[in-house]
């Protein structure tokens, strides 16, 4: 051992637990936005750890239905006996496609107790805080990759006045979509029937869009990465937490879902 080593005779202090809100999120492996898009959106108190699942393009029913084997592995690997506010699993369109209550099963088989989010489910919850009946949906899937998501939101409940798809297979390219892009699609999709517009896809780098869409609307707009920051903000006790230009969603309500098991 070098001789210039010393054990310190200082005693060591800990910071509480508590006081840093953490969160788990299971992305995919191809994932370029989720991460980037919650370290904006959460305050310095929050603290987000990620994982991730094989995923292999195109972006097909198909291939998001071969993760849902693998999400109990996955989250497994989540910060080892370090609690948890929530596990957010990062797949809008696997989330439709698999399905709510099958993803947070495949979660909680690793993680027992700790809730799970997920984008359309949060995305749910955010409509009904919002008072929001009807939706304008635009994602960036190919047209098969489209049609769970809206007949996801048509079980929840809700009108699907248009679904509009950017036809892209590829979610690296996804979130590559200029900002423009998003804009002009959102705009496109927008009527004098929907109440709000969800941007589908939480590769899709859409939050830096929100606020001119509401301006241009003057109706809420819900991303699928915003969704799931607020979800995960209600079960991490963030109910102060009001992040700007970021939406109506975070100005007017951080209520709880009332399914209370997924959100």
């Amino acid at each position: 051992m070098d001789n210039l080593v010393r054990l310190s005779a200082r005693p060591v202090a800990f910071d509480p637990p508590e006081s840093t809100v953490r969160f788990g999120l299971l992305a995919l492996a191809t994932d370029l936005t989720s991460e980037g898009d919650l370290a904006r959106l959460f305050p310095p108190a929050a603290a987000v750890h990620t994982t991730r699942v094989a995923y292999a393009n195109p972006t097909t029913p198909e291939n998001l239905r071969k993760m849902e084997p693998l999400l109990t592995a996955a989250a497994a690997l989540l910060v080892p006996d370090v609690e948890l506010a929530a596990i957010c699993f990062s797949c809008t369109s696997a989330s439709a496609t698999i399905g709510d209550a099958k993803v947070t099963a495949a979660i909680q088989a690793a993680k027992p107790g700790v809730p799970v989010i997920t984008p359309t489910a949060a995305a749910s919850a955010a409509f009904r805080a919002l008072g929001v009946n009807s939706i304008a949906v635009v994602t960036p899937y190919l047209p098969e990759a489209t049609v769970p998501v809206g007949s996801y939101f048509r079980a929840q409940g809700f009108s699907v006045t248009a679904l509009d798809c950017l036809g892209l297979e590829d979610d690296r390219a996804m979130a590559r979509v200029s900002r423009e892009t998003i804009i002009a699609a959102a705009l496109a999709a927008d009527g004098p029937d929907n109440d709000a517009i969800f941007l589908s896809c939480t590769a899709l780098p859409a939050i830096a869009a929100i606020a001119e869409i509401e301006a241009r609307t003057g109706k809420p707009v819900v991303t699928s990465n915003q969704a799931s920051a607020w979800a995960m903000a209600q079960k991490g006790g963030l109910a102060d937490w009001k992040p700007a230009a970021y939406g109506r969603l975070f100005r007017t309500c951080l209520a709880a879902p009332s399914d209370g098991r997924a959100a």
